[in-house]
């Protein structure tokens, strides 16, 4: 088990580790295992790396990210720009389907429509948010109804049995509805996404609520 300051240690030294990361910038505390993020970053996509950084280092329980985005005067754009880029970007993604509406207000972007799955609200999502000029990113997409196929949960647990075979036989997978809610424990941050992942990928599921917790 690692001690708050030896986390601290790895996580300060995984984001020097990223070139695309100005380490300088963030500033790293750590309670019981908890990851606090402060700082002002210069683009939307510094800020994304970070978090994904910071949630693959062992250790990690919980992460809180009061990270803001002041942009360089050099990457600052007009909504109209960047609303003329996002549309491309999104058009040009062959994750995304067409029909996604988008909105920039002061540089934040919001993203709107119905997709089938969670890969495409994904997929759209890392369209936009590296785009200059960009100080968000607020995901509206909405998944289409579909119905379930029958043992869904079953389902789930065979993919996370095939996904992360350590950590399956801990987690409990709760169905209501279109409603997937996953408890128990896993060893990582980066287990607990795939796992959520999974559930995603389960068709007819709508609203995946991750109620793992990492044990160190």
């Amino acid at each position: 088990m690692k001690t708050d300051a030896q986390l601290k240690k790895d996580v300060e030294s995984e984001l020097e580790w990223d070139p695309a990361i100005n380490a300088a910038h963030v500033g790293v505390m750590v309670e019981n295992g908890v990851v606090t993020l402060t700082g002002h970053l210069h683009t939307y996509s510094e800020k994304a790396l970070v978090e994904h950084a910071v949630q693959h280092v062992q250790g990690v329980k919980a992460l809180a990210v009061e990270l803001d985005v002041k942009l360089d005067p050099s990457h600052k754009r007009s909504d109209t720009e960047i609303a003329a880029a996002a549309e491309d970007a999104l058009t040009w993604n062959a994750q995304v389907p067409a029909g996604i509406g988008l909105k920039v207000e002061q540089g934040w972007l919001t993203l709107k429509g119905d997709v089938e799955w969670e890969y495409q609200r994904r997929a759209a999502v890392r369209a936009v948010r590296s785009l200059t000029g960009v100080v968000g990113v607020s995901n509206n997409i909405m998944l289409k109804q579909r119905p379930a196929h029958s043992n869904v949960a079953a389902k789930i647990r065979d993919a996370l049995v095939r996904q992360a075979e350590k950590d399956a036989q801990h987690i409990d997978v709760v169905i209501d509805g279109t409603e997937a809610k996953l408890r128990g424990t896993v060893h990582s941050w980066a287990e607990r996404a795939a796992a959520q992942g999974a559930a995603w990928s389960a068709v007819g599921i709508t609203s995946v609520v991750n109620e793992l917790k990492v044990s160190s």
